[in-house]
């Protein structure tokens, strides 16, 4: 099955995914408009990190220690469940003003969280801040789609996937930076002047959409907003997002509160696929994943997201508990990963725009990026010393830089232009759920290899405390014991690891069926 042609259930014929559906724009206004956009994907995926390093002082200045973790998981929670609304929303009135709504949005919220007074007001603001990054991150990708060709999408979609990764690991360092030598406050405050330029290079060089442009529906078409749709939408990701990054730390999994978040994600998205089935216009188009390259290279993306986050969490954990590293030793440990996805997203771009094979490169992706994460879990198991995990790290960046923009490519080449945000912005979709999974599994995954670890030492050992405070614990602990617990969080991280490698192992078989499909064709 070729991913180009697309076959419609209205009369029609098969169009082509690009072609005259494209918003015409020249060199330089493209050039333009893509360093807009970059700057926006830059400030999105930055802001989901960037908190990190900051937050012991803002709660320092802001109090509220008990609520401190809702800083980073209300941002998360609102982008997750925008990203599919804005994604609808500029297939129906255009990109170009769903791009201004979410940066807008983006900008006024950051400026509330750089004059927050105590913590509620911060997490509220950071919750509405993270209305204004789901859009800005699915758009940025969408809007290229708009204006690039099929055949050229790999090389955008490439810089995109560097600029997000050096982004999303640079954020802890860039914001321990920030706030040692201005304030926390200037985390925020920096977005604005950023955010200026970026929407002024898209407004004054992006076309408005005329009608009758796939981009824009024609301006006397009425519309039918999918209300009960999102509202399940949001419903259903809420709880269980909640359940993975909230309650989890907190409250028991039999617990009442825990339980009630499973039924409520259980019950909303039992209820979204019929009420989608009968929408007019579903928010997300379930008729989609009957396209065999988009439902594949969405679940790709997901597990893709799923096997960074976890080792972007728990790698440096590893370093810091079994190597003895610093915080700051173990962030540079990171930066063979960044370097190698940066660059083998912009090389891997160039490649797959000229050969046009990219269910191929995909597939390639896939398998060193499972191959990575076998390995790191088989240095963390044996105990190596640090080249060997540079090393490694490298080869998973090589694998998340090849393969996650080709499976942007593979996505939006495989559906019509009329759902071309609709796709790009269920595949971010996905690929949030993917990460905020990762993080939460593959925590489990340690959490119970860790209790059981313990468990066999032959002293008696505060689980609780070690579990809640770590490094901290693990300095109170007598030196003859120490050796011991340094073993037990070494074995418990790297079955964490290998969760995800195993997960790759499952999107792998899928996207070796999706390249035999095309057998070794160029796509368009």
């Amino acid at each position: 099955m070729s991913v180009s042609p697309i076959e419609h259930d209205e009369p029609g014929g098969t169009p082509r995914a690009d072609a005259p559906s494209l918003t015409p724009v020249g060199k330089q206004q493209r050039i333009a408009i893509f360093v807009g956009l970059i700057l926006a994907m830059i400030m999105a995926a930055l802001d989901q990190s960037i908190v990190s390093t900051a937050l012991p002082t803002m709660v320092s200045d802001l109090g509220g220690l008990v609520h401190m973790t809702w800083v980073v998981t209300a941002f998360m929670l609102t982008s997750t469940v925008s990203a599919p609304l804005y994604g609808k929303f500029s297939d129906m009135y255009g990109r170009r003003p769903l791009f201004a709504v979410s940066i807008l949005t983006f900008l006024g919220t950051s400026l509330l969280c750089g004059l927050a007074r105590n913590m509620p007001q911060l997490i509220v603001f950071r919750g509405l801040q993270g209305l204004g990054a789901g859009g800005l991150i699915t758009l940025s990708q969408t809007v290229i789609g708009s204006i690039v060709s099929a055949r050229d999408r790999g090389r955008y979609q490439g810089l995109f996937t560097g600029a997000f990764a050096v982004s999303s690991v640079a954020g802890p360092l860039l914001g321990g930076i920030i706030t040692s030598r201005l304030s926390w406050r200037w985390v925020f405050l920096l977005n604005i002047p950023i955010g200026l330029l970026s929407l002024a290079l898209v407004l004054a060089t992006l076309p408005a959409a005329r009608a009758g442009r796939n981009d824009q529906p024609p301006s006397r078409q009425r519309h039918h907003i999918d209300f009960a749709g999102a509202g399940l939408l949001t419903a259903g990701t809420a709880a269980w997002l909640l359940l993975l990054n909230g309650s989890g730390a907190t409250l028991r999994w039999t617990s009442p509160a825990t339980l009630g978040l499973l039924a409520v994600g259980v019950l909303a998205f039992a209820l979204f696929v019929p009420v989608e089935r009968r929408a007019h216009e579903p928010i997300i188009d379930l008729a989609l994943f009957r396209i065999a390259p988009f439902t594949i290279s969405v679940f790709a993306s997901g597990v893709m997201a799923f096997a960074m986050m976890g080792s972007l969490v728990f790698l440096p954990l590893y370093f810091q508990l079994v190597l003895g590293q610093s915080p700051a030793q173990a962030g540079m440990m990171m930066l063979p990963q960044v370097a190698t996805m940066l660059l083998s997203s912009i090389i891997g771009g160039q490649v797959s725009s000229r050969t046009r094979r990219f269910s191929l490169l995909l597939a390639v992706g896939v398998a060193l990026e499972c191959l990575g994460l076998v390995l790191l879990a088989t240095l963390a198991h044996f105990g190596a010393t640090i080249p060997p995990f540079l090393l490694v790290l490298g080869l998973l960046g090589v694998g998340m830089g090849v393969g996650m923009p080709n499976a942007t490519v593979v996505v939006q080449n495989a559906v019509p232009a009329s759902a071309l945000g609709t796709a790009t912005a269920t595949m971010s979709f996905v690929r949030s759920l993917g990460g905020s999974l990762g993080v939460a599994l593959s925590g489990g995954v340690m959490a119970l290899v860790l209790r059981r670890q313990l468990a066999a030492l032959p002293t008696h050992i505060d689980v609780a405390a070690l579990l809640e405070h770590g490094i901290g614990a693990i300095r109170q602990v007598p030196p003859a014991l120490r050796g011991d617990l340094i073993g037990a969080y070494r074995h418990a991280i790297g079955a964490s690891l290998i969760t995800g490698g195993i997960m790759m192992s499952i999107a792998l078989l899928l996207v070796l069926g999706l390249v035999r499909t095309t057998h070794g064709k160029a796509e368009a």
